[in-house]
């Protein structure tokens, strides 16, 4: 791995997802703002001095919300003072009438929507760093891992939504399921597969490539800290919600 003079320091990276922004069960379990989710990660971010957040999809619970809900959340992330990478899930996917392509995401200026604003990938000079993934753009089956992207930066971190099994199968339709498998992980050569749909935080894969869920803020309550030290390591911890 080369060593660059634009990473002379640590990168340091939040992970997040399925925190389901909505005006229903997230509002009721949150005091009757279903945003505060989203305000807890972004505010646990600050904390560490992340240098960008990965919302790895269902950052909304469905695409019907009311335009003061999407806007309230919209400033949330453009307050940050970090970078925000999303990526569409399956609640959320870039249709038409998601959320993600509400005027007011235009306003937040370091939020970046993979399927939105940028098509796969997003390049962080600064960092030597691109972040990939492939959205959700409707409510069908597809493979999030598909044509993993060769690496062109000294880091590289891939983000994919849906349903990990070790060898997916995918012999029956039954419904949309969104799989990828260890193979899949792998091919990505990525330094870490951030990943979303599942609540609980878990490590998958066989090892080969760092491939984490990191649960949803409301039933996890904590949330993965990533950093990518200055000596090529990749360092990963669970943290409790600030």
């Amino acid at each position: 791995m080369r060593k660059s003079a634009k990473t002379a320091k640590d990168i340091v990276l939040l992970h997040s997802s399925d925190i389901h922004v909505d005006d229903g069960f997230t509002a009721r379990a949150n005091e009757g703002d279903g945003t505060n989710p989203l305000r807890d990660v972004l505010r646990t971010a600050a904390s560490v001095n992340a240098d960008i957040v990965l919302l790895v999809g269902d950052v909304f619970e469905h695409n019907r919300l009311a335009d003061d809900i999407i806007s309230k959340a919209a400033k949330i992330m453009g307050d940050a003072e970090m970078h925000v990478v999303a990526l569409p899930g399956n609640h959320d996917p870039a249709t038409p009438s998601s959320p993600w392509h509400h005027q007011s995401m235009a306003e937040a200026n370091k939020l970046h929507i993979l399927g939105v604003t940028h098509k796969r990938a997003i390049l962080f000079p600064e960092f030597d760093l691109e972040i990939w993934g492939r959205a959700h753009y409707d409510y069908d089956d597809m493979n999030p891992l598909a044509k993993p992207l060769r690496r062109k930066t000294r880091w590289q971190v891939a983000l994919a939504h849906g349903h990990y099994e070790p060898v997916a199968d995918r012999r029956t339709a039954l419904r949309a399921s969104w799989l990828f498998d260890d193979a899949e992980l792998d091919a990505t050569g990525a330094d870490y597969v951030a990943l979303g749909h599942w609540n609980r935080p878990i490590k998958v894969g066989k090892g080969v490539v760092p491939a984490y869920y990191s649960g949803s803020p409301d039933l996890a309550k904590t949330v993965n800290i990533i950093r990518l030290t200055d000596g090529g390591e990749v360092k990963v911890k669970r943290r409790k919600l600030s």
